[in-house]
């Protein structure tokens, strides 16, 4: 059974930075990618971020690229989120996932966490 748990979330002014983390156990070779989703009220859930735990490779979503990083920790089996100059736009439920394949589709990750609020005034 793979556990999935974020943390970090946070009420945060325009401009201002924010790191989330994902702790993952349970662990199998067989789930290589990490992601980050975003869902805002009323919204689709939105692909944020991932990163592979094998060698690393990283892929973003156009609306955060430039802005966001996602890293990894294999000796923490911890992934990140490092937000810079947040936007209002950014605020949304962030959910962590592990999946096969780094993949931008919300349904190829099989397990999630139960998210974290980052809510971004302005």
């Amino acid at each position: 059974q793979v556990l999935v748990v974020e943390s970090g979330g946070g009420l945060v002014q325009a401009g201002d930075s924010l790191r989330l983390s994902c702790v993952v156990s349970g662990r199998t070779f067989s789930y290589d990618a990490m992601a980050w989703f975003r869902q805002a009220p009323g919204k689709e859930r939105q692909f944020v971020a991932a990163i592979t735990w094998s060698d690393g490779r990283t892929f973003y979503g156009g609306s955060v690229k430039d802005r966001f990083t996602i890293s990894r920790d294999n000796a923490k089996n911890t992934v990140y989120l490092q937000m810079n100059g947040l936007k209002p736009e950014d605020t949304a439920v962030y959910s962590c996932a592990a999946g096969r394949r780094p993949y931008n589709d919300r349904n190829e990750y099989r397990y999630w966490g139960r998210g974290t609020q980052v809510t971004v005034s302005s």
